[in-house]
């Protein structure tokens, strides 16, 4: 965990496989967080190689091959210590990379892709670490659906690289979980095993990584509105806490739940903006109630978590 003896920006690492939800919760965290206060990075921008030469080489976007991990190692450390840095730019609408952008820090800096915690010097980098873990049936909608999009792949392009991705995120991204202080796992309720979208149920697991806060004024709050916590073992025989929503829950009830959490999220915004948005694979918006909780939970848990340890 980064340690300082001044004041330094606060970050938070998203990541997760292919099409696994991570710049939609980006998005929402930020506005929770201010987005005046906060810059969000994407990691993607570091592909070393258009979506042209990458099928011409021969090599995917999960494997640290194809992606500048030292520059945005280097990044992540100037930004810590709170200087800007040019970040490069890769364009998903047509895989390609364009001119760099001038980014500066702000008080919270949230990185998301698919390798922010592949090497140790990155994984030193952040205060907490999140890894996105949908339902794989949920995910694998999640990305037909973006990446056969406007400016995507066509659908067989998508699916002859299926068998590529699925080995290297075996490789490369799955196994960076085991870094993560918190698991955030969309998944289908039992009553719509369908499901997708605005009635998914959410799980954060909740690691003792870590620092302690809490939980039960959120649990009373939410008694009623689907909302469990719960002692469980994690895929590694480990016990974690599990902070379950669920989908369900009507709106008057979600709407309840989110005014409680808004007021525990620190130094929130005057006007709330609108979160837990997110669109539907013919690009029409929709509002999730569990993923609003999700964005004003990690606010609260981890943005306390993170300046815990800047205090210790």
């Amino acid at each position: 965990m980064a340690t300082s003896t001044h004041e330094t920006p606060v970050i938070i690492g998203i990541v997760g496989n292919s099409a696994a939800g991570k710049t939609t919760l980006a998005a929402g965290l930020a506005k929770a967080l201010g987005t005046d206060r906060t810059v969000n990075i994407c990691i993607d921008d570091y592909h070393r190689y258009s979506r042209a030469d990458r099928a011409r080489i021969g090599i995917s976007p999960h494997n640290p091959d194809g992606n500048y991990m030292d520059i945005l190692e280097q990044h992540v450390a100037l930004l810590r210590d709170g200087q800007p840095i040019l970040k490069p730019i890769y364009n998903h609408n047509g895989g390609v990379l364009e001119a760099p952008e001038y980014v500066e820090p702000k008080p919270y800096i949230i990185l998301e892709g698919l390798l922010g915690y592949a090497t140790p010097r990155l994984r030193e980098a952040y205060d907490v670490k999140l890894y996105m873990e949908p339902q794989e049936e949920v995910q694998l909608k999640w990305k037909f659906q973006r990446d056969t999009g406007p400016g995507g792949y066509p659908v067989d392009q998508v699916m002859a690289s299926l068998e590529r991705l699925k080995r290297d995120s075996a490789q490369f991204v799955i196994p960076q979980r085991t870094s993560a202080d918190m698991v955030v796992r969309f998944y289908a309720p039992d009553e719509r095993p369908e499901e997708s979208g605005v009635h998914l149920n959410v799980a954060h697991i909740l690691r003792p990584t870590l620092p302690y806060l809490d939980l039960a004024p959120v649990l009373e709050a939410g008694a009623d509105k689907g909302v469990v916590l719960e002692l469980a073992r994690d895929v590694d025989g480990r016990p974690v806490d599990v902070f379950d929503v669920s989908g369900g829950v009507d709106a008057d009830k979600a709407a309840s739940l989110e005014d409680y959490l808004w007021g525990l999220v620190p130094d929130s915004p005057a006007d709330r903006p609108a979160i837990g948005r997110f669109r539907d694979g013919k690009d029409e918006p929709h509002v999730g109630h569990a993923l609003a909780v999700t964005q004003l939970m990690i606010a609260h848990y981890v943005v306390n978590a993170a300046v815990g340890h800047h205090v210790s």
